[in-house]
């Protein structure tokens, strides 16, 4: 599984404006500028968080983005499916799809599952206020 750009992008943008937030809206240009993400694509990007309700737009001078809920209320399973779609690692294992037929009788089903699950065993577990935590702290490894 490989996570797209839009995907590690999304984060960035939420970890930012995590990082960033002084009660105030934050430019689309500012975060452009730290993150290194192109003006448009981040203007893309935000706004499929802004229409899931991840973001708040305020408009004007003064105007920019803002989380809507606490960093420790979004996982990063949330971003991560909204921007990438389902993070299964094969098509067997995803609910809406599962039309294999060997499903009952696959030896490699049992493998799949056991990585979906350490999958989401991470990133349903880790929040965005893990993500500023550990980039405050200088990124130390916690999973040790």
């Amino acid at each position: 599984m490989k996570i797209s750009t839009r995907g590690r992008y999304a984060l960035r943008i939420m970890l930012d404006l995590a990082l960033a937030d002084s009660g105030k809206p934050i430019r689309v240009k500012e975060i452009a500028s730290r993150q290194g993400i192109s003006e448009k694509y981040m203007e893309q990007i935000i706004s499929i968080l802004n229409k899931a309700g991840f973001v708040r737009s305020i408009r004007g001078p003064q105007g920019g983005y803002y989380l809507t809920k606490k960093p420790s209320e979004y996982t990063t399973g949330m971003i991560l499916r909204l921007t990438e779609g389902s993070m299964v690692p094969v098509d067997c294992l995803n609910e809406e799809v599962s039309g294999c037929q060997r499903r009952d009788d696959c030896a490699t089903f049992f493998l799949w599952k056991r990585l979906d699950e350490a999958i989401r065993g991470v990133i349903d577990t880790v929040t965005l206020e893990d993500l500023v935590n550990w980039s405050r702290e200088g990124g130390q490894d916690y999973f040790i």
